[in-house]
């Protein structure tokens, strides 16, 4: 029996192979190893924060699986701003008696909006939301974050600024469910907010979306008494964060997780999206001051009802009015009430406001803008109109518009 030597080239080859293996093979699990241990220190070992991913080594033959926990900390700016002002936005159930072709008879829900508690006094707590949510109600019922449901009571409405003030007993209720206004006169265009609120319903209670300041101090037309014309203009924030039926009354907050605009309209046509409006705080804030002590707004009114110039014929603003060739704008005094400021002043019927005080005003918007915005109640006011062709100027004080 010979002695055998293998001096074939192969041989080189196959122990570089054996070598090669093992080497890969200490190599993976190595690296595994130092993935393993690593991993929890790169991301943090908040378990409140947890993702679980599962890290696998074959480990030869033996195929064995390793799972680890790796914990990732996802806490930002934004779910902070949430987790601060979210637990402030409530629903709010505005419950109709039933019509007489209703199956069901009684009381029934005609909708639901949302709401954002801003104050707790006493044994109270303060709700702002919009007037549409509210009105009509015999019943209001608030639901809470964590699901609760408490009867309320409406403290006051305005229809002007579509705003409400809904109560709540305070009990159960804690300090950090209060929210926080921030300054919506600060906001800059471009600026991160956040919508909150129940879009569809309840079912989606505590919805967040979010978007930028699109656009500050928006004039958007209003139509009060469904005439078809406007009324009043209301300036507002315009954002591009979604806000859908539902998200009226509820909160659009900075990144502060303070609350700068309470959420009340939406351009609902097909052809138009991500333009949304809320009402800014500061504008807020003395209407519900109003509502809370008094039920109702305390606004001047001169006593009158008006009509725009602009919408009477031009033979009648020469022949009736007897209007200069150069005015067609103004407000036709259409009525007015006994014994109001504009009564006392001496104006009359089918006079023609051009002018309050120093500012030209050309349509009823604009009267109403300069008397609820610049004006209070008490203060004095002078009037320029014109009568029979001549132009004349009056001073009148101004009332509550609720005591006429």
């Amino acid at each position: 029996m010979g002695f055998y030597d293998d001096h074939s080239p192969n041989r080189y080859q196959r122990k570089r192979g054996r070598s090669g293996f093992f080497t890969g093979l200490i190599g993976g699990i190595i690296g595994a190893l130092l993935v393993a241990i690593i991993y929890p220190y790169i991301f943090g070992n908040n378990q409140s924060d947890v993702s679980t991913a599962r890290i696998e080594t074959n480990q030869g033959a033996s195929n064995n699986n390793v799972t680890k926990n790796l914990s990732l900390d996802v806490t930002t700016d934004v779910t902070k701003a949430v987790a601060k002002a979210g637990k402030g936005v409530v629903g709010i159930t505005n419950i109709q008696s039933a019509n007489f072709w209703s199956s069901s008879g009684g009381e029934q829900e005609a909708g639901v909006g949302s709401g954002v508690i801003y104050k707790k006094a006493g044994d109270k707590a303060y709700i702002v939301t919009n007037n549409h949510v509210v009105e009509g109600a015999n019943q209001l019922e608030v639901t809470l974050q964590d699901g609760t449901k408490v009867a309320a009571r409406l403290r006051g409405t305005d229809v002007w600024s579509d705003l409400a003030v809904v109560e709540i007993d305070s009990k159960g209720i804690p300090n950090d469910q209060v929210n926080e206004f921030g300054d919506s006169d600060a906001l800059k265009i471009g600026e991160p907010v956040l919508a909150i609120g129940n879009p569809l319903g309840l079912q989606f209670s505590g919805s967040v979306t979010q978007g930028i300041i699109s656009g500050v101090n928006r004039a958007v037309p209003v139509d009060i008494n469904n005439d078809g014309m406007p009324d009043w203009n209301a300036e507002v924030i315009q954002t591009d964060a979604a806000i859908n039926p539902g998200n009226s009354g509820g909160a659009l907050v900075n990144i502060a997780g303070q609350v700068v605009g309470i959420n009340s309209m939406k351009i609902a046509q097909s052809a138009v999206e991500g333009i949304g409006f809320s009402i800014p705080i500061n504008y807020v804030v003395p209407i519900i001051e109003d509502l809370e002590a008094f039920g109702k707004v305390k606004r001047p009114a001169m006593g009158v009802t008006l009509r725009n110039v602009a919408e009477i014929s031009a033979y009648h603003q020469q022949q009736t009015l007897k209007l200069p060739h150069d005015v067609t704008e103004g407000i036709m005094i259409e009525s007015i009430v006994p014994n109001s400021p504009a009564d006392k002043a001496g104006l009359k019927e089918m006079d023609v406001i051009v002018q309050l005080d120093s500012e030209q005003v050309a349509d009823v918007v604009e009267l109403r803008k300069y008397l609820y915005n610049k004006k209070k109640v008490g203060d004095s006011m002078k009037v320029t109109y014109y009568r029979g062709g001549k132009k004349e100027e009056v001073t009148l004080k101004l009332t509550d518009e609720t005591r006429m």
